[in-house]
């Protein structure tokens, strides 16, 4: 039995309170950058097969707005953020008041692109820092890789930096709420895919002790 069927609901639990946390953390940087408030929440955390992840991003073939970053230090990993691409847009469009900005279709603006890439650094820098807090570990994210493309295509792109170690990833659902945005809710999804040895660490720092 692998690690991924051992994991419990009380993981889950753990791991969705982080991501709470992580969440708030990043509501109050994205609020002071945008100057206006935003809410962010996470509904759901739980353990999806890659069959799952495509399912979630509309299937492989369907395109997405997509940031992937290793994570560093005591529990490497790799973690994806992917939002729809017309969500995506909106939330860009609302960071740069740029409202003919849009990733349907390229050349997109540079500003545009930046904008993405720092709204996914702002949130795998907050869950990040969240996790470390909890875990007194030592995790810090590496420079935000942007791409607008098929979902199985930048999946397959984590997959090749991980070496296809692993067949399941912890997903952890993400609401953004902007007042700008129609009081629609952007839903986003967080992809997190420690190394196999990680999460031992991860979860013996939490104090969890792991099923036989």
């Amino acid at each position: 039995m692998n690690f991924f069927e051992k994991i419990t609901s009380m993981h889950l639990d753990i791991l969705k309170e982080i991501g709470n946390i992580g969440a708030g953390h990043a509501a109050t940087a994205l609020s002071k950058l945008l100057n206006k408030k935003i809410d962010m929440k996470v509904p759901d955390v739980r353990v999806v097969s890659f069959d799952e992840m495509m399912n979630m991003m509309g299937g492989a073939d369907n395109v997405v707005a997509g940031v992937f970053l290793r994570i560093e230090g005591d529990a490497p990993g790799s973690m994806f953020f992917v939002l729809p691409v017309r969500q995506a847009t909106q939330f860009i469009r609302e960071m740069i008041g740029d409202h003919s900005f849009s990733f349907e279709s390229p050349e997109y603006s540079e500003l545009g692109l930046s904008a993405y890439q720092e709204l996914g650094n702002i949130l795998a820098g907050s869950y990040l820092s969240s996790l470390s807090d909890f875990t007194n570990l030592s995790l810090y994210p590496s420079v935000p890789a942007l791409s607008i493309d098929m979902a199985g295509a930048i999946i397959s792109y984590g997959l090749i930096e991980l070496s296809q170690v692993s067949d399941y990833a912890i997903v952890i659902d993400t609401a953004l709420n902007d007042e700008g945005i129609d009081k629609e809710t952007v839903k986003g999804h967080f992809f997190l895919l420690p190394d196999p040895e990680s999460f031992d660490t991860i979860f013996k720092s939490l104090g969890v002790q792991q099923n036989d």
